[in-house]
């Protein structure tokens, strides 16, 4: 009996232990939907946070260009390099700017251009919020009768969503041109040949596609940042853990509403 009650303990322990991280998940994308209600309710009251909306809308797209200037070069460099290398004896070089094109505009500029936003803002807003949070300024302006999710919240959820489909069609524009760049001074690509493939199969849902999936993920990356900045407790060390779970789960829910997303476009929009 004895060894049969600490195995049922054991067991129960260990389920415990498993069951705790679902639940914290569960509760957390709880809490997220929560929040983007609580936005929602307050989106009439955004032209008193116009100003703030704005300055917003400068810090997350102005200030994360440098970072995605670099990714987007890059990324249309390695594109035109990889798609060279598989075309080789087996596909003509024509087609390398309509590759270069399509996988840029509807996945790697949104995507890419994401992640790196999302690393940046994500930890941004959390560390700011979670700052106002453990300093108890927050509490402070609900004594002044200031709804925090309008006046903190709302101007970062419309300036991120606003400014990723922006700074995206920079992406692709800057992307496209890396990619020409190195396929008409490495690859012995010219750029008649290159625009030429760029034309082929063109269709502008594609770009919509794209610009659907930055909307997406500025919703997002604001959201997290947001709530877990308003989940903070605990001083610097709370502040802190706010900040990585902010970025973390800004960046897998990027990669998982790509997925879905593009389930819905190309399988059922698109078709």
């Amino acid at each position: 009996m004895v060894n049969v009650t600490h195995s049922r303990r054991a067991l129960g322990n260990t389920l415990e232990e498993l069951g705790r991280p679902v639940l914290s998940f569960f509760e957390d994308l709880g809490g997220a939907f929560t929040l983007i209600g609580r936005v929602l309710r307050a989106s009439p009251g955004l032209f008193r946070t116009i100003d703030l909306t704005v300055e917003q809308m400068f810090k997350i797209g102005v200030e994360s260009l440098p970072l995605v200037v670099v990714t987007a070069l890059f990324t249309g460099g390695v594109a035109a390099v990889q798609a060279a290398y598989q075309f080789q004896d087996y596909v003509p070089m024509r087609y390398l700017g309509t590759v270069i094109g399509k996988s840029v505009v509807i996945e790697l500029a949104p995507v890419l251009t994401a992640l790196v936003v999302g690393g940046r803002v994500g930890a941004s807003i959390a560390a700011e919020l979670g700052t106002m949070k453990v300093t108890e300024q927050i509490d402070a302006l609900e004594t002044l009768a200031i709804d925090p999710v309008r006046y903190l919240v709302l101007p970062r959820f419309v300036a991120a969503c606003i400014m990723l489909p922006v700074i995206t069609i920079f992406a692709d524009i800057l992307a496209i041109g890396g990619g020409w760049a190195v396929a008409r001074g490495s690859l012995g690509v010219d750029t008649h040949t290159f625009t030429e493939g760029l034309r082929l199969f063109f269709y502008v849902r594609d770009i919509f596609s794209g610009l659907i999936k930055a909307l997406f993920f500025g919703m997002i990356i604001s959201t997290m940042g947001c709530y877990y900045g308003f989940q903070a407790e605990g001083g610097a060390e709370g502040v802190g853990r706010a900040t990585t779970r902010a970025v973390v789960s800004s960046c897998l829910s990027i990669l998982v509403l790509d997925y879905l997303l593009a389930s819905v476009l190309f399988r059922l929009i698109w078709t």
